[in-house]
């Protein structure tokens, strides 16, 4: 039987960083690279395909520093105080 891959749909991914990497927020996972037990991921920017690094892919599993798919800015802010509070 063979072996279960790690992070089987990496390439091909969107991801919207939490905070600003390299001055862009989207990026598209364009490859993977295997070593040892660990999966790392080559991310491009979308606005600018020169933008790009590998990270290892299991930091696209925290929540806080990353979210599946390109979200808009106003879904990334936490909700704070209710805005109808001064009113």
């Amino acid at each position: 039987m063979p072996k279960k891959q790690k992070f089987p749909h990496l390439v091909g991914s969107k991801w919207t960083s939490r905070q600003p990497t390299w001055g862009w927020r989207h990026f598209r996972v364009v490859n993977r690279k295997n070593q040892g037990p660990w999966v790392f991921a080559e991310m491009v920017a979308a606005c600018d395909p020169q933008v790009r690094f590998w990270l290892n892919a299991q930091q696209l599993k925290d929540r806080t520093l990353w979210q599946a798919g390109w979200q808009p800015l106003q879904a990334q802010t936490p909700p704070t105080a209710d805005l109808n509070e001064d009113i």
